[in-house]
């Protein structure tokens, strides 16, 4: 008797599927819960062929990659969906919204989507009754959104009140008339109908549109800020009419008119944001019973429809929509989704040319908030045999509802604030009820401990520091004539500073100053132990603020492939890996891309936006800015930082925040900041040059510094305790600083400012010593050496940096600055890896710099303790990073974060600043 011939089954084994396989099940139930606390990438599975053939091997992934989300019991172990569109005309976002609603896992935290739903309803309702090409207002919108919540029955909680009381309500006109039929109308509807729909209509315009208005302000929300709703009195419903009115007229022409098609893509990018929104709460972690539940990452596996069937349109249009829209909610919880099938070129077109991934590239990715889409092309070969079996995750379950334990968690907790407030009261005189010291002391002045301004050398100091790294090149070049492996790395600065000005304004000095030291340290460790890999540096500057930078990665990019060593064709010439990129800028970012392409390991250093994550191969050094905006927003709206006309300080209840649009630096940590705050808040951009790239609408754009001091100073006339948060460049900063003391308007009383690690390179050097108004805080890398709770590392590398710069330690700028320790520690880093990639043979090559990185690394360092963890390029786990407030006595701590010290995690009580460290 024949055997039957069975189809080849399971996850098509690829070079590379068995670790794709192991980090796609670790994305979706990752082994830490704050790893679910970004949007992955967008990742295609190209599977080649055509005709049945096509068919057979999407419907083979689709079924393996589904069978690692549902248990034996086939019931969803993860939320998750696979949207199909049938017609080209389809919004595929409903079917993911439906999917993910559909039968979730018991007792784990649903999301119920309560911001989608009333867009998807209100598009529904246009889309309809578009041939009408009126639009049907705000209420009839409403009245139509607002039954879909007894027909659909779609909340588990919200608006069950209102479905309830309105069903009580009867029809919409009262069957009688006289006064009984009057005061049915009039009162029992109204009680029944009229307010529960304002009250759900009011509700869902906070959510989306604009909270409530507050002091002077009303703070937008994500819908009000992409449809530019500059006033404070439009409803959601009332945005939708006026959607309706932008695209009626276009949806009635036919599907293949270009305007047809653009006005279901605006759509569609409305509601993938509002899928992507809604998803971001509950917020990942922390202590709340329902937050805890979220253990599990949602899934989308689209498969892509052959080219020229129903629905492929439909398919294309939504993951354009998620690739652009994932970038606005990058740092938020989102989705994985993988798309399987043959993209079209115009697909790949909008989604920026991604370049071919192998499968061991596209699983490490999947860990990263990179904005960048991945393209997989399987081999046909894989498809003809069985392939790998994806084993079921296996998340995090629970036996009691997450209702039954909030209720449980609320009634003690009530309980245990009411007792201690009564011991409190009880216990504590009036005045020691509230705390209102200043964070970091009292003193109403910036300053410095310098007198006066320091006067600056920066061609001497630069010159000193490259000389200093070129006497060490030769030495390590003499060991190499002893027969010791020794290589090169690259170090990318900006260019030399050329006057003071650019040396208050440029961390290049102080970088190349810890690079220099650190290589000092290897020449005189490897004289002893030969253990130690002995490295060159050769210093690349790449212009003004790295405007050149993409264009000399790819010089050395093509100098790898070459595989020509340097000048003298030496092997100590040989590049093995990449320091530096001390800025995020679209053109270091850029950098990484090409970088990558090499397979070159690229340690950074100060670069802090995450949206420099572009490449498996680059290891930030510093936290990245949505842990630093998280820290920032905490502290400056929960403790004392805003002086009071009373005396002392009370958190800030209000904060303006100042950017450069343009700059990805900037714009990454103001988005994230504005997020976090704690209050209302006021976006400024300024931009001397006049570049407001990627402003929001409806935003303030200043160029003028004086211009923007009136704008500042306006909104701080309000006895709102108010914060400026700034994150622009420290040049544009101290133009602002001194326009706002040649005004002085409101420098009457003390201006509380906080800004990022940028503000250092010029807060040090005594520039603020007159502006007695100005209490400032911001951001480093490490504790002051004078401070307590510094670490033994961290006082040695003082010592050591006081011995390397000429002249004595009082007159030196940077000696409480963190750009050297960070430099200095991250060179330790890439040192560390070379050391460990060294070969029997003496060989050390950038692939096995790669595998030793991602062996994980782990030392005590000048910056604090650095672990770096196994199969990740995330910033170090608990990373320090400081808060300092500048004083006339110099930068003193005002909070201390992360792993400072050697032993310490971040749960402990003097680093809660916090929730699970920072990378």
């Amino acid at each position: 008797m024949a055997v039957p011939h069975r189809a080849p089954s399971g996850f098509p084994d690829d070079e590379g599927a068995d670790d794709f396989v192991r980090e796609f099940r670790q994305a979706v139930v990752p082994a830490e819960r704050e790893s679910l606390s970004h949007t992955p990438p967008l990742v295609i599975l190209d599977v080649g062929s055509e005709g049945t053939e096509y068919d057979i091997r999407v419907r083979r992934i689709i079924g393996a990659l589904e069978g690692a989300l549902r248990g034996q019991q086939d019931v969803k172990l993860v939320p998750y969906a696979l949207p199909t569109a049938e017609e080209g005309s389809d919004l595929l976002t409903g079917a993911a919204a439906r999917g993910l609603g559909l039968g979730p896992p018991k007792h784990m935290t649903p999301d119920r989507l309560p911001g989608f739903w009333p867009l998807w309803d209100s598009i529904g309702y246009i889309r309809e009754h578009a041939p009408e090409r009126q639009a049907p207002g705000a209420d009839v919108l409403r009245d139509h959104a607002h039954a879909q919540l007894r027909t659909h029955r779609r909340q588990r909680r919200e608006g069950r009140l209102q479905v309830f009381l309105w069903a009580l309500g009867g029809a919409e006109s009262p069957p009688v008339g006289g006064f009984r039929g009057w005061l049915l109308g009039s009162l029992w509807h109204g009680i029944t109908r009229t307010f529960p729909r304002w009250c759900w209509e009011r509700g869902k315009t906070r959510r989306l549109v604009r909270s409530p208005r507050l002091f002077r302000q009303a703070r937008q929300r994500w819908l009000g800020r992409t449809l530019g709703m500059s006033g404070d009195t439009e409803t959601l419903f009332a945005v939708m009419d006026e959607v309706a009115d932008r695209q009626m007229s276009r949806l009635v022409l036919p599907e293949d008119h270009p305007r047809h098609k653009e006005s279901l893509f605006a759509l569609e990018q409305l509601l993938t944001r509002a899928l992507l929104e809604d998803l971001r709460t509950p917020a990942v972690g922390r202590t709340r019973p329902m937050r805890r539940r979220r253990t599990a990452r949602p899934v989308l596996l689209v498969p892509l429809p052959r080219q020229g069937r129903p629905g492929t349109e439909a398919v294309e249009r939504f993951l354009r929509a998620f690739q652009r829209e994932r970038d606005n909610t990058s740092d938020a919880p989102g989705p994985l989704v993988i798309a399987v099938g043959r993209p079209s070129e115009g697909l790949l077109r909008d989604l920026g040319e991604p370049s071919g991934s192998s499968l061991t590239q596209a699983g490490r990715l999947l860990h990263q908030p990179g904005p960048d889409a991945i393209l997989v092309r399987l081999r046909d070969e894989p498809f003809t045999r069985d392939g790998l079996h994806v084993r079921p995750t296996s998340p995090t379950t629970y036996r009691v509802g997450g209702r039954a334990v909030t209720a449980g968690v609320a009634g003690g907790t009530a309980l245990a604030v009411g007792l201690a407030g009564l011991a409190g009261v009880l216990l504590l005189t009036p005045h020691e009820r509230v705390s209102t010291k200043c964070v970091a002391g009292d003193t109403p002045v910036a300053g410095s401990k310098y007198d006066t301004p320091l006067p600056l050398h920066p061609k001497q100091w630069y010159d000193a520091t490259l000389a200093e790294i070129r006497a060490q090149n030769k030495r390590a070049e003499g060991f190499a004539a002893q027969h010791k492996t020794v290589r090169t790395v690259v170090v990318f600065s900006s260019n030399a500073p050329t006057s003071e000005t650019d040396t208050l304004f440029d961390g290049t000095i102080p970088e190349l100053r810890g690079i220099a030291l650190w290589q000092l340290k290897l020449n005189d460790d490897a004289v002893s132990d030969d253990s130690r890999v002995p490295l060159r540096v050769d210093v690349r500057p790449t212009g003004k603020n790295f405007v050149n930078a993409a264009k000399m990665a790819q010089e050395l990019a093509d100098q790898v492939a070459q595989g020509t060593p340097g000048k003298n064709g030496k092997d100590y010439e040989k590049v093995i890996g990449v320091l530096g990129f001390a800025q995020s800028k679209e053109s270091t970012r850029s950098a990484l891309k090409i970088l990558e392409k090499a397979d070159l390991p690229v340690i950074g250093t100060t670069a802090t936006a995450d949206e420099m994550l572009v490449s498996a191969d680059y290891w930030p050094f510093t936290p990245l800015n949505s842990t630093e905006a998280r820290i920032e927003a905490n502290f400056a709206s929960g403790s004392p930082v805003v002086a009071r006309a009373s005396g002392g300080c009370e958190p800030a209840k209000q904060a303006v925040v100042v950017q450069s649009s343009a700059d990805l630096y900037s714009k990454s940590l103001a988005s994230r900041f504005l997020g976090d705050f704690h209050g209302t808040t006021q976006l400024v951009n300024f931009s001397q040059e006049g570049d407001f790239t990627d402003a929001p609408a409806g935003t303030p754009k200043v160029k003028s510094a004086h211009d923007l001091a009136a704008t500042v100073c306006d909104a701080l006339r309000g006895s709102t305790p108010t914060v400026v948060y700034w994150t622009a460049r420290a040049r544009d900063f101290v133009a602002f600083v001194n326009a706002l003391d040649t005004q002085g308007t409101c420098t009457h009383r003390d201006i509380t400012m906080l800004g990022g690690n940028e503000l250092t390179n010029v807060a040090l050097t005594g520039e603020f010593n007159d502006k007695n108004w100005l209490r400032l805080y911001y951001s480093a890398h490490r504790l002051p050496a004078a401070d307590k709770k510094a670490d033994d590392k961290t006082k040695q590398f003082t010592t050591a940096y006081d011995l390397f710069v000429p002249g004595p330690a009082a007159a030196d700028p940077w000696r409480d600055d963190g750009h050297s320790a960070v430099s200095y520690d991250a060179f330790h880093v890439l040192s560390r890896a070379a050391d460990m990639a060294l070969s029997g043979q003496g060989g050390v090559d950038p692939n096995a710099m790669l595998t030793a990185l991602r062996s994980g690394i782990t030392f005590d360092g000048a910056t604090g303790y650095v672990s770096y963890g196994e199969g990740s390029n995330m910033p170090p786990r608990d990373k320090t990073l400081v808060l300092l407030r500048q004083s006339e006595k110099g930068p003193k701590e005002a909070l201390a974060c992360g792993a400072y010290r050697q032993g310490l995690k971040a749960k402990e009580k003097d680093a809660v600043c916090i929730d699970k460290g920072t990378g």
